[in-house]
């Protein structure tokens, strides 16, 4: 298949082009971007330890691992957040 007969959905070379379903203002400013990202990693950081507490065995575990990464992701957000708006 050559390059001219890439469809626009399979064309790695095409542009990005996201989603209108759930579209971000692009006026947005980062720092607002960031604090929200930070409260919503927080509220999956939160829920995902309390779901853990229903599971047993592997399946904890592994929510118990999702969650870790959800904090880390968290922790660096919030980093950019300092270096954004440094104390």
């Amino acid at each position: 298949m050559t390059d001219s007969e890439h469809s626009p959905d399979t064309d790695p070379h095409a542009p990005r082009r996201p989603s209108s379903i759930f579209l971000i203002d692009p006026d947005i400013d980062n720092h607002t971007l960031l604090e929200h990202a930070c409260v919503s990693l927080a509220s999956a950081n939160v829920m995902a330890m309390d779901f853990a507490r229903y599971l047993k065995g592997s399946q904890s575990d592994t929510l118990v691992g999702i969650q870790q990464l959800i904090m880390l992701g968290e922790l660096a957000v919030n980093r950019a957040l300092d270096k954004l708006d440094p104390p």
